[in-house]
């Protein structure tokens, strides 16, 4: 019996994942904060306690993301690009297209057969298309983003955006509130700005099916749904989009005790 762990700090959330070999055991998502070198720590402690178990029932720890170089307590660090790959590939082997939707900012990850990473391209400049854009949309609304996705499915008449841009787009929610526009309609609009803005990204990695959506943006199920429209085909989301390249890295970490 070997536990691993896996860390992924981003800039939004962190989250950690204990493994028994290369199934998962318990996790853990927090805030971020602006200490990630505790961050790693809390959160990786939760994760831990929720079986029952300390740091010294870990074998190996991989840590990824953002903040990744700050986890004082790993013992191998990795990109999360690769991690996505990994976690992805380890639960959707036939998926060669992955769009991970994060906190601050999208990419779009194209895998080879084995999984591999054949290309990637980040909207870091733009928040456009990342949580960031619902989160603004969402404290302009008075309301909590995880409700968005879920409330946007009740649209009638979506509200069609004409600009992807986050700062533009802001101002133009402030307009179509002042019009009359129902929360509904403003959200399943933004849902497809945002999607038409991630499909751009997709196309420039040479999309191919099966294709999956990872991070926090594959919890809202307009989301989701408006990217399957864009694509014309059913878009796979794990059971916990949030925590796949922690999964990844868990992963890797088992790889490596395996290697010794």
């Amino acid at each position: 019996m070997a536990f691993v762990l896996g860390i992924d700090v981003g800039s939004g959330y962190s989250k950690a994942v204990v493994c028994e070999d290369r199934s998962i055991r318990s996790f853990a998502v927090m805030p971020s904060g602006g200490d990630y070198k505790e961050i790693a720590r809390t959160v990786a402690t939760k994760a831990l306690l929720e079986i029952g178990l300390s740091f010294n029932d870990v074998v190996y720890t991989v840590a990824a993301g953002y903040g990744a170089g700050m986890v004082d307590f790993a013992d191998h660090s990795l990109t999360d690009i690769s991690c996505h790959a990994t976690g992805i590939h380890h639960l959707f082997p036939s998926v060669k297209t992955v769009i991970d939707v994060g906190a601050q900012f999208s990419r779009a990850i194209r895998l080879d057969n084995d999984g591999r990473i054949a290309n990637f391209i980040l909207n870091e400049k733009c928040a456009g298309g990342s949580g960031k854009f619902l989160q603004t949309i969402a404290r302009i609304l008075h309301m909590n983003v995880n409700e968005i996705g879920d409330l946007s499915l009740t649209a009638t008449n979506p509200v069609e955006f004409t600009t992807a841009c986050a700062v533009f787009a802001e101002s133009e929610a402030v307009s179509r509130i002042a019009e009359g526009a129902a929360p509904a309609d403003i959200l399943a609009g933004l849902n497809k700005a945002m999607a038409s803005k991630i499909i751009t990204l997709v196309t420039r990695v040479s999309y191919a099916p099966d294709c999956a959506l990872t991070g926090g943006g594959a919890k809202n199920r307009g989301l989701v749904k408006a990217i399957q429209e864009e694509l014309s085909t059913t878009v796979l989301v794990a059971d916990e989009p949030q925590i796949t390249a922690a999964f990844g890295a868990a992963l890797v970490a088992f790889e490596r005790i395996q290697a010794r």
